[in-house]
C-alpha cells in the first residue's frame, strides 16, 4: 500500500478529525477538548505531529516527535507512534519510522529516542525489529501540582 506523510498543525481540521482520534486510542482518558488543548501547547514547545494517509484518505498512523538538544547529543524524541488497529502489521509503523529518521538525520540527530510501556511487548518487538535497543529506564513519580495550568487551545 502506497502511504503518504503529512505534518498537522493545531487548528487544521485534519487535527481533529484525524490525529485526535489516533492518539486518544492510546490516551482513552483524554478527552477531544483536552486533547486539542494538549496539541496546542505541545506544538508550541515544538512538538510536530505527523499523519500517515492511505490512498483512499483515511489517516492510518501518528507519530509525534520533537527535536531535542541534549548533553547526549542532539535528538529526535518520539512522544507517541500509534497506527489504526486494525491495518497493524501493514507497513504503517515501519513508514514512519523511516520518514522519522530521514527527519532526525536532516535535522543534524544523532539518535531517535522514545519511551514504551513496560508491559507493550508488541510495541517492544517493533522497536527491536528496527534495531532500537533498550538504554535506559524511565523514572516516574507522579506529584499533584500546586496550580491548575490553564492551557488555552490556539
Amino acid at each position: 500500500m502506497e502511504l503518504t506523510t503529512a505534518d498537522i498543525a493545531p487548528g487544521q481540521p485534519a487535527m481533529r478529525t484525524d490525529v485526535g482520534p489516533l492518539l486518544r486510542t492510546l490516551r482513552p482518558g483524554l478527552t477531544e477538548a483536552a486533547f486539542l488543548a494538549f496539541a496546542a501547547e505541545a506544538h508550541r514547545q515544538g512538538l510536530v505531529f505527523t499523519a500517515a494517509y492511505a490512498p483512499d484518505g483515511r489517516c492510518v498512523g501518528v507519530a509525534t516527535h520533537r527535536t531535542l538538544a541534549t548533553s547526549r547529543g542532539r535528538l529526535l524524541f518520539v512522544d507517541d507512534l500509534v497506527t489504526d488497529a486494525r491495518m497493524r502489521s501493514g507497513g504503517i509503523g515501519s513508514l514512519l519510522m523511516e520518514e522519522l529518521e530521514t527527519r532526525a538525520r536532516g535535522a543534524g540527530c544523532t539518535r531517535i529516542e522514545l519511551d514504551s510501556g513496560v508491559t507493550n511487548h508488541g510495541a517492544h518487538r517493533f522497536y527491536h525489529a528496527r534495531r532500537m535497543v533498550i538504554s535506559a529506564h524511565h523514572f516516574a513519580r507522579e506529584i499533584a501540582p500546586d496550580i491548575t495550568p490553564v492551557i488555552a487551545p490556539e
